[in-house]
């Protein structure tokens, strides 16, 4: 597998992904319906950020994004949103995003990374980013209204790097 930052051309590919996942409304409190180019600002990450791709067999199968977790005072901390396309869901192609995402926070001096909302019925995503070292640092009780699940909190996880 291949991992690269993403380019123009691939947002569209991303997209496709993107929508089922954020419609779905199991993982992200983003926007649902969203249009190509309302999502775009939502995972195209600016500099000092950036978007990869995963690539497998020529297809993009995963994205992240990553960046700074807040501005100023706060740009000492990143932060770290992952995408797998679900048709190559449990292929470990989260774990090598999540690595190469604590790599690039690593590598760009970062003191820790932090992410702000894991939905805690999420239980694959929890158990990866505790297999990776991070801790749960607090739940915002009742913070996601999942489709099925109903009103679950919201993990706030963290690793020193």
């Amino acid at each position: 597998m291949e991992i690269r930052r993403a380019v123009d051309e691939d947002w569209p590919k991303i997209f496709r992904f993107y929508r089922e996942i954020m419609d779905a409304g199991r993982t992200y409190a983003f926007p649902t319906g969203q249009t190509l180019e309302q999502a775009r600002p939502w995972w195209m990450e600016a500099d000092p950020g950036q978007t990869v791709v995963a690539i497998e067999d020529g297809e993009i199968v995963g994205s992240a994004k990553m960046g700074p977790n807040r501005p100023g005072r706060g740009q000492h901390i990143a932060t770290a949103s992952f995408l797998v396309d679900q048709r190559y869901k449990n292929r470990g192609i989260g774990r090598r995003l999540g690595g190469y995402v604590l790599d690039w926070a690593r590598d760009a001096r970062y003191h820790g990374i932090q992410f702000n909302a894991v939905v805690e019925s999420n239980d694959a995503a929890v158990h990866l980013w505790k297999a990776l070292g991070f801790e749960t640092i607090g739940t915002v009780p009742q913070a996601f209204d999942h489709p099925e699940d109903g009103l679950v909190g919201l993990h706030v996880m963290y690793q020193k790097l």
